[in-house]
């Protein structure tokens, strides 16, 4: 793992893959609010994901909002976010003992309450704004066919549930023995399941809503413009890029697993960590327009997380699924530190292309005529050593929104909302009621050098998935 983590992230690639969300591009793929490079700005945001786009209209919606310029090294929203697998899901049991573990109860329930906040949060925001991205909400389902993760999932569900109290909605769950879970969710030969709520979204239409709304508050969003550098200047921070030096009060780094390319401290600490997902015509056996539920495959060491397009959407019905990095050799260990988001892995994409119909067995029916895989993709996340984001200011005027260890749905939107409090050193009390501390930047977490997924042990071959 230290050979992975070492490798330096550099930048986004010029052309990575197209996600099916990126198709077509939105009309703002290519923005820039201005013909030339601003010289100055308050504030400058690198990086224009659901991160940076939510920090810039949390900030731009602040009675003190100032100039902010949002720097893009590609086109908007093209990196992690508008290449995820469309779930915002907490799945919050399945931390909840680590957490406790690490950081007491009263913590872990912070998380888990935050991870449940910020999931509908992001629906709230797009309900209420009228952003057109598919929103969904529901329940999902957690199927697990391994003995070990079935036992570890009542047990912290019955803990979850007793911290949190009967009538905290962050603690409803269901568990399911493994008759129920092929008659209601389709799936044989498992151990049982759990549910809870959770949602699906296009979080690159979300964001591109998003940033919109920061245009017309005044943000000046800048694309095709890498940030090579950063250094202290007299005034605040110096932001070079090959347009042109940009001179800012503040910076703030919005760039997940690219971060220690501008903050070298962060090598070893932010890991990227490439993922895939297929995007596929589902089975014609499996219910019309769309099953009830999104999903995750839970087997021994790792899970894959899929989704199926809600009504009304383009391709509905379609099943979109990520996961899968374990079927390689060394358990897919190389794809820590790898940034080539501009091919996939055929090993990994075969893999996620087939295994729908292993899971569904019988229910799947016959292959649609057009056939299965619609599109794949890659893209690329980032993990810490302690499996929390990186939240915080790191040096005066210089800010980090990091590392969501490809969970930033239901962690980004709120996290920045704390982040443009601190910003604004408005930070009181109630802040700290609501915001885990766990998540906070500091020196002694700099110091932690990762050693794999921390929420995804894998003792054994993860091929082993059926309990048959």
């Amino acid at each position: 793992m230290d050979e992975r983590a070492a490798i330096p992230p550099g930048l986004p690639k010029p052309n990575p893959t197209t996600s099916y969300w990126q198709d077509p591009p939105a009309d703002i793929a290519s923005h820039r609010s201005s013909h030339a490079l601003p010289a100055s700005a308050s504030v400058v945001i690198i990086g224009s994901g659901i991160t940076g786009s939510s920090l810039a209209y949390h900030l731009l919606s602040q009675s003190s909002a100032s100039n902010i310029v949002l720097l893009e090294a590609r086109t908007a929203c093209s990196g992690a976010t508008g290449r995820n697998g469309g779930h915002t899901k907490c799945a919050s049991y399945r931390s909840f003992l680590s957490n406790v573990e690490t950081h007491g109860v009263q913590e872990a329930v912070r998380i888990a309450k935050f991870e449940y906040n910020t999931m509908r949060a992001v629906h709230d925001f797009a309900r209420e704004h009228a952003i057109d991205c598919d929103s969904w909400q529901g329940d999902s389902v957690d199927v697990i066919y391994d003995e070990d993760e079935w036992r570890l999932a009542n047990d912290a569900v019955a803990r979850l549930q007793e911290a949190l109290g009967p009538d905290e909605p962050a603690a409803r769950y269901i568990l399911w023995n493994a008759g129920q879970v092929e008659e209601r969710f389709l799936t044989p030969n498992t151990l049982g399941a759990v549910s809870y709520e959770a949602g699906s979204l296009s979080a690159y239409k979300f964001v591109v809503g998003v940033l919109k709304l920061a245009l017309n508050k005044g943000l000046n969003l800048q694309t095709g413009t890498p940030a090579t550098s950063i250094r202290r200047a007299d005034s605040g921070w110096l932001v070079k890029t090959p347009r042109g030096d940009i001179a800012a009060e503040k910076v703030v780094l919005a760039t997940n697993g690219y971060t220690a390319h501008l903050y070298p401290a962060f090598q070893g600490v932010i890991v990227p960590l490439r993922g895939h997902v297929v995007a596929q015509r589902p089975g014609l056996g499996l219910p019309k327009p769309s099953l009830g539920s999104t999903y995750s495959f839970i087997y021994r060491g790792s899970y894959e997380y899929m989704i199926p397009r809600p009504p009304g959407s383009k391709y509905a019905g379609d099943i979109v699924i990520g996961g899968g990095s374990t079927v390689k050799a060394n358990l897919g260990m190389d794809e820590f530190g790898c940034t080539d988001d501009d091919v996939v892995d055929t090993i990994v994409s075969t893999y996620l292309g087939s295994c729908t119909k292993e899971y569904f067995s019988h229910h799947w029916g016959e292959d649609d005529p057009d056939g299965r895989v619609r599109r794949t993709w890659s893209g690329i996340m980032g993990y810490s050593s302690d499996g929390f984001p990186f939240v915080g200011e790191m040096d005066l005027g210089l800010f980090v929104a990091a590392s969501f260890q490809g969970h930033g749905m239901v962690l980004c939107f709120l996290c920045t909302k704390a982040l443009s409090i601190t910003m604004n050193r408005e930070e009181d009390d109630t802040l700290q009621q609501w915001f885990p501390k766990a998540f906070r930047f500091s020196q002694e977490r700099l110091m932690k050098r990762i050693q794999g997924r921390l929420h995804a042990v894998l003792p054994k071959g993860a091929e082993d998935k059926s309990v048959e």
